[in-house]
């Protein structure tokens, strides 16, 4: 079976131009913060500030005049130029440039107390228009990439955050580090009777289920980390992957390269094996199984690529589910 997603999935969507020519422009946020038409998209700990809401319009993510973020002159903290604003329906002209800031804590709150309003992606992701979701996703990925990448990989000398937010430069030897991403393939598997199969992460409470997933390794083709991860989770042997479709996972720098398999025809679907180091357990689950499951079983949330996937070969939305730790 192989199919390809009817709707953009939640955190693949985009409505920026990222602007990428505008990031090497010198003195690019002395700019940027001069231009009361800016807009600043505040960040604290992964977590991004909602719009007021007054329970009949959408729900927006908050950027604000760059008057309002108080940023330090001496030290304004890590900025990333996320690029313009293409709606046209939006209460931002289309345009506007958008920064991402990052807050310490008595920045933000002495910008937002409520810590309500401070929200994460998995929460809001599919609530967000196109733009937001994009501008979310776009700036957790940035910024989790730079709170790992503060020091030079080959001499240790810190690094100066330069282009906008999108590279890092070593003082030592002038060599650049870019944002890196790493690809990881989620699979769903049917076998001869139709039947998907989901396991049980060791990170998770024993009732929660999704789709095998793993990292895709150096010199590896996607197509031969489905095969060799799934036999490495469930001892199965699957052929036949066929990608369907991908979306960014910030949590923290990955991009979910959705495949489906069937399992192997010399296989017997009886035959799991569960790593028993990061899948403890693993089960076929007929279309009428899946619904039947009930309340003892926890899915993927609607954020999550595996979501889509499952509710795709199911012809029917899932229940209503809690995020998982993975897609």
């Amino acid at each position: 079976m192989s199919f390809t997603f009817t709707t953009r999935l939640p955190l693949s969507r985009h409505a920026v131009d990222r602007d990428h020519l505008s990031r090497s422009i010198p003195g690019l946020f002395d700019q940027l913060w001069a231009d009361s038409a800016t807009r600043v998209l505040p960040v604290w700990h992964g977590k991004m500030l909602l719009a007021p809401n007054d329970s009949t319009s959408a729900v927006h993510l908050a950027l604000l005049p760059p008057a309002s973020v108080a940023m330090s002159r001496q030290n304004p903290g890590l900025r990333v130029y996320l690029g313009r604003s293409l709606p046209t329906d939006l209460p931002e002209p289309t345009g506007t440039r958008i920064v991402a800031a990052q807050l310490d804590d008595d920045a933000a709150a002495r910008l937002e107390p409520d810590e309500s309003r401070w929200v994460n992606l998995r929460t809001v992701a599919t609530v967000l228009g196109d733009r937001d979701a994009g501008l979310f996703t776009e700036a957790l990925g940035v910024l989790n990439w730079h709170a790992s990448h503060g020091y030079c990989p080959r001499c240790g000398a810190a690094t100066v955050v330069e282009d906008g937010g999108w590279v890092r430069r070593c003082p030592v030897d002038n060599s650049q580090v870019f944002p890196r991403t790493d690809p990881a393939v989620i699979v769903l598997i049917t076998d001869a009777d139709d039947r998907i199969l989901l396991g049980s992460n060791a990170m998770w409470e024993n009732n929660r289920y999704s789709l095998l997933a793993g990292f895709v390794e150096p010199g590896e083709a996607l197509e031969a980390a489905v095969i060799r991860e799934m036999f490495e989770e469930s001892g199965l042997r699957v052929t036949d992957p066929v990608y369907v479709g991908s979306q960014p996972w910030p949590f923290p720098a990955s991009i979910m390269c959705g495949f489906t398999a069937r399992l192997a025809d010399d296989q017997q679907a009886s035959g799991l094996l569960p790593d028993g180091a990061e899948i403890l357990a693993l089960r076929w689950f007929s279309r009428q199984e899946l619904l039947d499951a009930g309340e003892w079983m926890l899915l993927p949330g609607p954020s999550s690529i595996s979501h889509a996937m499952i509710e795709r070969w199911l012809g029917a939305a899932l229940p209503a589910a809690t995020e998982l730790i993975r897609p």
